[in-house]
């Protein structure tokens, strides 16, 4: 089976190129099960009860997140309502809503999709190895197709996760800093990677923001607001392709589509 994942969509850019590309990815690539990465959807910082209405009638079988999902005070009651919306799994015990789920393939096989987030430069939750192991026992024997999601600053982070979880999940990809990196590969017991999936947005500013508020922001050290991008649009992301029966990858590429001009 192939497992179509979609990194960071940001915004209304995002939400559009979404809409506008999903259906095309997902033909290219052959998809059975789709997994995409929604915190940024609303105006770059979280997710409202308005946007999520548009993204649940996509084509989309789980919803992952990170950090930004805690932006928007109506996203909380959707996380413990929603659950295909994921938020990391190693935020403290308490916080509304689930950090991994099963849901089965358009072709009846059960796939285990787990949100985990970093530590490095990233605020202060549990420790991610930890927490995977956990949640790796609680699946235990419902999935033996698992994608991780993996949210984090450091590249190390990202790449030590995924060792540390080879041969016993089917892929981890990395999101959170919107750059899609160029080191996919199949570890040795299995494993697909990717440091960063790269966003779905507007390519022309700074990760997905307008230029001019983030140099300032470099040039001044003081905080200014941030307002998405609005040209430049692309849809990246990647597709593993798996062995069901054994829940070991076979192969990951990663997927960009870009929108021609617009006017």
């Amino acid at each position: 089976m192939r497992i179509l994942f979609v990194g960071d969509v940001v915004g209304k850019v995002g939400r559009r190129l979404l809409k506008e590309q999903l259906r095309r990815a997902q033909t290219e690539s052959g998809a059975d099960f789709t997994v995409v990465n929604v915190e940024n959807a609303a105006g770059g910082f979280g997710v409202t009860a308005s946007v999520w209405d548009e993204l649940r009638r996509l084509p989309i079988d789980v919803y992952t997140s990170g950090n930004h999902i805690w932006d928007k005070r109506d996203t909380l009651a959707l996380l413990d309502s929603e659950p295909r919306l994921l938020r990391p799994a190693n935020y403290p015990a308490g916080n509304p809503g689930r950090g991994h789920c099963v849901v089965a393939s358009k072709g009846g096989v059960p796939v285990g999709v787990v949100n985990l987030q970093g530590l490095t430069f990233m605020v202060p939750v549990e420790s991610p190895f930890v927490v995977a192991d956990r949640v790796l026992a609680e699946i235990g024997g419902q999935a033996k197709v698992i994608f991780v999601d993996m949210h984090g600053e450091a590249t190390s982070e990202k790449q030590a996760i995924a060792w540390y979880l080879d041969g016993r999940v089917s892929a981890v990809v990395g999101t959170h800093t919107h750059v899609q990196t160029a080191d996919e590969r199949v570890l040795p017991k299995g494993t697909a990677a990717l440091t960063d999936a790269g966003m779905t947005g507007p390519y022309e500013g700074i990760i997905g923001f307008k230029p001019e508020e983030v140099l300032e922001r470099f040039l001044f050290a003081t905080p200014r607001a941030l307002e998405p991008a609005t040209r430049g649009g692309a849809l990246c992301g990647a597709v593993i392709d798996v062995d069901e029966a054994t829940g070991r990858a076979r192969s990951i590429a990663r997927v960009r589509i870009e929108e021609g001009p617009r006017t």
